[in-house]
């Protein structure tokens, strides 16, 4: 009699056993499936993070169209390219990379050309390595019969803040994005930009394409390292409307490759990633 209870004592232990050890896989699994959720989540996250959603562009009816390029990194950093892109290329500011409240370019100096009459003082200055290859540039039209005229170059945040609320206070808006960028968004803030007319054409509008000195600036300013920045019919890429007047400096071998695939920075610095 005592057989038969032992033996079943030993079949409740092991059932008992068996069943513990079951529970402990199970559980053990669900801990590691959670894990790799967990993980899974993760690594979600820091994607999304690290690669933000692209904003959308507006055309000339301030509509959204297709995405406007979207940089990844902190702001006033260049974009990550290519070693054969320079920094000064690689400096990509619009609507969606924003440059510091206080960024302010390394060095300046104002550039040794005419200014428009109307020229603040105090948008003269340009980046030192800009301000040589614009006196280049004006020297070379001037050679060929043709007067340019500088408008406006570097501004600082705050100057940039003050056009664009004057402009959404006089216009609106809706209006004031088709043209002004907003404070941070500016070009201008790098030092590496300038506004160009002419002594035949002394509006900045879009007549001034049809002028002369826009045929040749359009045609030469690649040669000494600046790039028409915001060209006709690239507004859902750019963010802005056709600016002729608004050149960019951004080296000799870049300016010379945008101009001939008749694409935008955003574009070439996307295909140099």
């Amino acid at each position: 009699m005592k057989k038969p209870l032992y033996i079943l004592s030993l079949i409740v232990i092991l059932v008992l056993t068996l069943g513990s050890t079951k529970q402990f896989f199970t559980s053990e699994k669900k801990q590691i499936e959670a894990s790799k959720d967990d993980k899974s989540k993760e690594l979600n996250s820091s994607s999304i993070k690290n690669n933000p959603p692209i904003s959308t562009g507006i055309d000339s009816n301030n509509k959204t169209t297709t995405p406007i390029y979207t940089n990844t990194h902190k702001e006033s950093d260049a974009v990550n390219t290519s070693a054969r892109v320079s920094t000064t290329a690689s400096l990509l500011v619009n609507r969606n990379n924003r440059l510091a409240k206080d960024f302010v370019p390394k060095s300046l100096r104002i550039p040794n050309v005419k200014y428009i009459s109307y020229a603040d003082p105090k948008v003269k200055q340009m980046d030192i390595e800009a301000a040589t290859a614009l006196e280049s540039l004006f020297d070379a039209a001037k050679s060929d019969s043709v007067t340019l005229l500088a408008v406006s170059g570097y501004r600082t945040y705050s100057y940039q803040e003050k056009l664009y609320d004057n402009k959404v206070s006089s216009a609106g808006q809706k209006e004031a994005d088709k043209y002004v960028a907003q404070p941070g968004a500016s070009e201008h803030q790098t030092g590496l930009a300038m506004d160009v007319l002419s002594n035949e054409y002394t509006s900045l509008d879009d007549g001034f394409d049809k002028t002369k000195a826009f045929k040749w600036l359009d045609k030469n300013c690649s040669k000494y390292g600046f790039i028409i920045r915001y060209p006709k019919d690239k507004e859902n890429i750019t963010g802005y409307n056709y600016e002729p007047w608004h050149i960019r400096y951004v080296g000799a071998a870049e300016a010379s490759e945008i101009s001939q695939k008749h694409i935008t920075l955003e574009e070439y610095l996307d295909k140099n990633k």
